[in-house]
């Protein structure tokens, strides 16, 4: 009995579900028969949109080298290119995404009218975004720097050799090797100095010598460090000059004109000269100290 009654159960559960299953494959196909217009034409959509993105999105890979190539042709800055390249990036995806919009039948007028309700809280929201997009109008515009000029950030401290110009940022490389992405806004709102925009840098450089050395032949040294030094200008003489009597030393100033690119090389190396003379010839370059007179009450 036990078995009959299991065999039975089994059976009207089995019963059930292909119930329920033909049931939702009924309601299934007779939803497809009733909407398969409807789905057609949503898939027909479907894959023109995606045939549109795909064309779209090569006939943009082609404008954008097109462009480049022309930029290049013209000779024009290596950061004027890449802030063109990705404003005209942005703005051929945006009407790429228009164009996907209208195929799926969204009114044109529609999306005018969303864009303009939607104006000032995207301002709102994308204030710090727009603000680097001017400022990298601003920059390319006023061209305060190119690519590969050393510049100093003023405010925050940052430097680096500009590696990019974008339309919202520029890259820096940093000495050690390390990239500093800072916003355009910021580049274009603060101050910054370039160091590399002219041919040539001044050079100054101060030497302490004690009060007791030969002033004449410390200064005598330093004019001949300076005229041997290939890396100096010679178009304008080298001064050697007392800068100033300090509490501890006497000090020389230096001043000499020196090409850009090789500006620290020079300074390193005439300060390694200066030093190695000066200890040659007995001349001490003193550390700051204080005398102390003593006397008996």
């Amino acid at each position: 009995m036990n078995f009959l009654a299991a065999q039975e159960l089994t059976s009207e559960v089995t019963a059930q579900v292909t119930a329920e299953v033909t049931e939702k494959t009924n309601h299934f196909f007779s939803f497809f028969e009733a909407h398969s217009s409807d789905l057609i034409a949503f898939g027909v959509k479907l894959f023109f949109a995606a045939l549109i993105f795909f064309i779209g999105r090569t006939l943009i890979r082609w404008i954008r080298r097109l462009v480049r190539h022309s930029i290049a042709r013209s000779k024009a800055d290596v950061g004027v290119e890449q802030f063109i390249d990705s404003l005209l990036k942005f703005v051929l995806y945006a009407i790429l995404f228009f164009a996907i919009l209208q195929e799926f039948g969204v009114p044109s007028a529609s999306v005018a009218a969303a864009i303009a309700s939607g104006g000032v809280a995207i301002s709102l929201a994308l204030k710090e975004s727009l603000s680097n997009l001017a400022g990298g109008v601003l920059i390319l515009l006023l061209r305060p720097f190119s690519v590969g000029d050393y510049i100093r950030e003023d405010t925050n401290g940052n430097e680096g050799t500009v590696t990019e110009i974008h339309i919202y940022y520029t890259k820096l490389s940093t000495l050690d090797n390390k990239q500093v992405v800072i916003p355009n806004g910021i580049l274009a709102n603060n101050s910054l100095t370039n160091v590399t925009s002219q041919d040539k840098r001044q050079l100054d450089i101060k030497i302490g010598i004690s009060y007791q050395a030969d002033l004449k032949l410390a200064k005598g040294l330093i004019a001949g460090i300076l005229e041997a030094e290939d890396g100096i200008l010679k178009d304008t003489p080298p001064l050697v000059f007392v800068d100033e009597l300090g509490e501890s030393a006497v000090l020389l100033g230096i001043r000499a004109w020196i090409a850009t690119e090789e500006y620290w090389q020079v300074r390193w190396r005439l300060l390694e000269t200066i030093k190695l003379s000066m200890d040659a010839h007995g001349i001490t370059i003193p550390y700051p100290q204080m005398d102390i007179h003593l006397s008996n009450f």
